[in-house]
């Protein structure tokens, strides 16, 4: 991956790290550290609203920097928007990797969705992101990063899969075509703005749903498989790249995880409960803007009531110190695996994604077990506490997982914990990183991540809609 060095790096179990030493900005100037205006990719006009108003309201300077620095990077930095055949189509890179990832290109523009309606060219760009998914997932169902050039080929040019012109990687993972789902139903929900909902769209929930019955495995492991020749187990599935048998219970099979790390047992259970909610919400769009697609709008209802029922079934398991709770993995057979990632989906996301209610006690049990060093990626340290996973290392706690924790948090004082570790993260370059050292916020990698800025605003922004004096 081209991944852009500042600094000084070393390996750790296969991510970059930075040390940020001369980066460090005196406060209390707290000089910008957006690119400037003539060099921004796209600028919003209700977005620059909201920023100037978090700035004059919010009273601490530096909580008001690192809105104005990471809300918009998404918009500063990573869009490519243009027309194609008259229509939107907007190209959405991950930040420091040139490539679309069907995930973080739709969780990077949704904190956007409320200003939409207020901001035309706004609502254009989140059209163009909806339209050009639609196309991604036509072309491919299982891959999970497409590049900008429709011909262009994936540097991964050993992996032993169907790689086609246009594809950054082809890895299967459920949230893959749930993200996209969430995003045009927020969308829908938000501007009431039918436009990217056509022909292309509905085929590319056909192929969604398709995708999803094959990787139920039923009555055989499908047509996708993936290997790759790497030092790295994470990177590759085993048993010739289908993975580890699984029983066909009604759940999906997911080869990998959000981090883009292999899964041990391939019931990954995070992206079954978003697949149940992102299968209703396609639903119901099919219905009201694609009647003649009822019988798949019914098709995407009956397979949903189905990996729900075996989500009752096999996604739990009672814990001797925390009650019932959710497993992280299983396979249908009894084989669980206890743990958590800080990717979204995570189990702690889950009624982010509207997987399950925030009151859910199966929910506030495996929230506590997650928040806990029984978690085997949940990190204490001398600089902070957080979620990893094992794709930035032991020890390294990201960002993304102490955002979730406030937004799915009901206590203002772990909010505000949250609020303020994240303020001392940024280790003085003005924004969220992907992960950091427990004991040294300066230890990160990637300083360039769009989704953990943009997410890391969209905290900031409803905690100040919602409880503004925890920002104080």
């Amino acid at each position: 991956m081209n991944r852009r060095t500042f600094i000084q790096n070393t390996a750790i179990l296969g991510a970059t790290v930075y040390t940020s030493g001369a980066w460090a900005f005196a406060p209390p100037s707290f000089k910008t550290v957006r690119p400037a205006r003539s060099a921004r990719r796209f600028s919003s006009v209700a977005v620059e609203k909201a920023i100037a108003e978090f700035r004059k309201k919010v009273k601490d300077p530096e909580l008001g920097w690192l809105f104005e620095n990471c809300f918009p990077n998404t918009l500063d930095t990573t869009v490519t928007y243009s027309e194609a055949g008259g229509q939107p189509d907007t190209y959405v890179i991950t930040g420091d990797i040139d490539a679309m990832w069907l995930r973080d290109s739709s969780a990077q523009v949704w904190p956007y969705l409320p200003f939409c309606k207020q901001d035309a060219p706004l609502r254009k760009l989140v059209a163009g992101v909806i339209r050009r998914q639609a196309r991604c997932i036509n072309k491919d169902s299982y891959a999970n990063a497409f590049y900008g050039d429709d011909t262009k080929t994936g540097e991964w040019k050993d992996d032993l899969t169907d790689m086609k012109p246009g594809l950054h990687e082809r890895k299967w993972e459920i949230d893959s075509l749930c993200y996209p789902v969430r995003l045009a139903y927020g969308y829908w929900k938000t501007t009431g703005d039918a436009s990217p909902f056509d022909a292309t769209w509905a085929q590319a929930l056909q192929a969604t749903l398709r995708t999803f019955r094959e990787q139920q495995r039923k009555t055989s492991p499908g047509p996708y498989h993936f290997q790759r020749t790497t030092a790295f187990a994470t990177d590759g599935v085993p048993l010739n790249g289908y993975g580890y048998p699984v029983k066909p219970v009604g759940l999906i099979c997911s080869s990998f995880r959000p981090s883009d790390d292999a899964t041990v047992f391939s019931f990954l259970i995070p992206s079954n409960f978003f697949a149940v909610t992102s299968l209703r919400q396609a639903a119901e769009m099919l219905e009201a803007l694609q009647p003649q697609q009822r019988e798949t709008a019914t098709d995407m209802r009956a397979l949903a009531t189905e990996v729900e029922g075996a989500l009752k079934e096999h996604a739990t398991v009672e814990h001797p110190t925390y009650g019932r709770i959710y497993a992280y993995e299983v396979n249908g057979m009894g084989s669980v695996n206890l743990m958590d990632d800080a990717n979204v989906p995570s189990l702690l996301a889950l009624p982010y994604l509207g997987g399950v209610p925030l009151t859910d006690p199966v929910y506030q049990n495996t929230r506590k077990f997650l928040l806990s060093l029984d978690n085997p990626f949940f990190f204490k340290g001398t600089a902070a506490e957080g979620i990893g996973g094992p794709h930035a290392g032991l020890d390294m706690i990201w960002p993304l997982g102490i955002t979730i924790r406030g937004l799915t948090s009901q206590s203002p004082d772990e909010i505000r914990a949250c609020v303020q570790t994240l303020r001392r993260s940024h280790a003085g370059t003005g924004y969220m990183h992907e992960a950091f050292h427990k004991d040294d916020f300066s230890k990160f990698s990637r300083p360039w991540f769009a989704w953990a800025n943009t997410l890391f605003g969209e905290f900031l922004w409803k905690t100040y809609q919602e409880s503004p004096k925890l920002l104080s």
